[in-house]
């Protein structure tokens, strides 16, 4: 390690910074970010501020004259960006009188560097790579950026506010650091990150026995929370920041057998896993027995996750999930997924709407030849209606007649998608009278079925339309 991470205090004194055109510009907007005073020489004698909030520059101080003969006297640290030759030669000044400089892109003109940041207020994350590899440092910043919450720094301006008059309290070192364990990793610190501070501020202020709750196990005494969430339908860059910080916080996830393999793989390594979900000839262990278990687990002072393909509430079964948690008294939350009607839609480039032609959409569910004959078919026969029908696969022949003998053109477009977002997709399109065939040409499910004229927009119709059109004008050829 060549540079060692440190924080400088940017209101001991001013940033001596030296440069013009966009470069500096760059480094303006940075160091206002992060409320620094700036003695700035803008060596082309532009000045310029479009662009930067007209409040913070008030933090800038326009320095005149020569920046080899500018006055160092309380200054932080030197900085230069676009200065050109100027830059190796203020770096030999700022050294000779042990300054920290930076010359932008210049490692040996430079004592310190400046990493990837990614900014939470009063949590920061510096990425560095020795200078050598920027582009690195931000692909790195962008992983972290995607696990970090998004109100962690309001987490720790809360435990801020709060640890004097807590410590006060709490003589022994470590049991005030296992108190603020609890804090963090408990219901208050989920609440904070949850944007309910006010709930948490009441829920720190009612601890009246500091040490004992300090004291209890986490395992044991804490209280649990379930979290239903939504896997979406297989790609796991799919997964919101909320669904991968809660795979990462779980102590134990019950996940559905469509959950894919590489979502699994993002849940925290030491959790338990248990399979609940069921497929077609697998029945699982039953709903009852789900939510007994997220009872259990919740009552037993764990995280548990609820992890389900899709989005919980759209034929998730997520809904009833809940009434028995908040019958249960269990805290829970919801963090919604990606349904697998959109993840087809944006796939295979099967637009549900469409100006003039798709007006609205009807979301339903065929698992069975019984359940399509439950449909009221009648409801669905505009053309302008948008169908998609999940768990479709088994009962296509009964979707086919239903929405024929009811009106829908037998030439309406249809696509059967299935494996949506994963690498061994599927698509099939044809017209509804040829449904099931359509179906039989799919090697396996998942798989969404979307009936309506958008599917002539995707782009497995336009293809198929292509491959047609060369098959004609081959065998006119001949």
């Amino acid at each position: 390690m060549r540079f060692l991470p440190v924080f400088l205090d940017l209101q001991a004194g001013p940033i001596l910074l030296i440069g013009a055109g966009e470069l500096v510009r760059a480094k303006l907007r940075l160091l206002l970010a992060a409320n620094a005073r700036i003695r700035w020489h803008a060596i082309d004698g532009d000045r310029e501020l479009a662009g930067l909030d007209p409040v913070a520059a008030d933090a800038i101080e326009f320095a005149e004259g020569n920046p080899l003969a500018a006055d160092l006297h309380g200054v932080i640290a030197v900085m230069c960006a676009g200065a050109g030759d100027l830059g190796p030669m203020m770096a030999l000044r700022a050294k000779a009188v042990g300054l920290p400089v930076n010359v932008m892109d210049d490692l040996d003109n430079s004592t310190f560097i400046f990493p990837a940041i990614v900014d939470r207020g009063d949590v920061v994350v510096a990425v560095g790579t020795g200078g050598t590899s920027p582009v690195v440092a931000r692909r790195v910043r962008e992983m972290i950026e995607g696990v970090l919450p998004a109100r962690i720094g309001d987490l720790a301006s809360f435990i801020g506010r709060w640890r004097k008059s807590i410590n006060a309290r709490i003589s022994e070192a470590p049991l005030r650091r296992r108190f603020w364990e609890r804090v963090v990793d408990g219901d208050i610190g989920a609440k904070i990150l949850a944007g309910r501070g006010s709930e948490a501020e009441q829920a720190l202020g009612a601890i009246t026995d500091l040490p004992a709750f300090a004291g209890a196990s986490h395992e044991g005494a804490a209280k649990g929370h379930v979290t239903l969430v939504g896997a979406g339908p297989g790609d796991p860059d799919l997964l919101t920041i909320k669904a991968l910080r809660a795979l990462q916080d779980a102590d134990v996830v019950f996940y559905d057998e469509l959950v894919s393999p590489e979502i699994l793989d993002r849940i925290r390594r030491d959790a338990s896993r248990v399979p609940v979900g069921r497929r077609i000839g697998k029945p699982g262990i039953g709903q009852d027995a789900t939510n007994r278990l997220l009872v259990e687990a919740a009552k037993a002072g764990q995280r548990a996750v609820r992890l389900k393909g899709g989005d919980p509430f759209i034929f998730g079964r997520g809904g009833e999930e809940i009434e028995v948690l908040r019958a249960a008294g269990v805290s829970y939350s919801i963090i919604p997924g990606i349904t697998a009607g959109l993840g087809a839609a944006a796939m295979f480039e099967a637009p549900l709407t469409y100006r003039g032609e798709a007006l609205r959409i009807t979301f339903l569910t065929a698992h069975k030849e019984k359940d399509a004959g439950a449909v009221d078919w009648s409801v669905l026969t505009d053309a302008k209606m948008t169908i998609v029908v999940y768990m479709g696969m088994t009962a296509a022949p009964a979707i086919r007649e239903g929405l024929i003998a009811a009106g829908r053109l037998p030439q309406t477009p249809v696509g059967v998608f299935a494996r949506v977002t994963r690498p061994d997709a599927q698509a099939a399109v044809g017209t509804l009278e040829n449904l099931p065939a359509l179906v039989a040409q799919i090697t396996g499910g998942p798989a969404i079925l979307i009936i309506g004229d958008v599917v002539a927009h995707s782009a497995p119709w336009r293809a198929a339309n292509i491959n047609k059109l060369v098959s004609d004008i081959l065998v006119a050829a001949e």
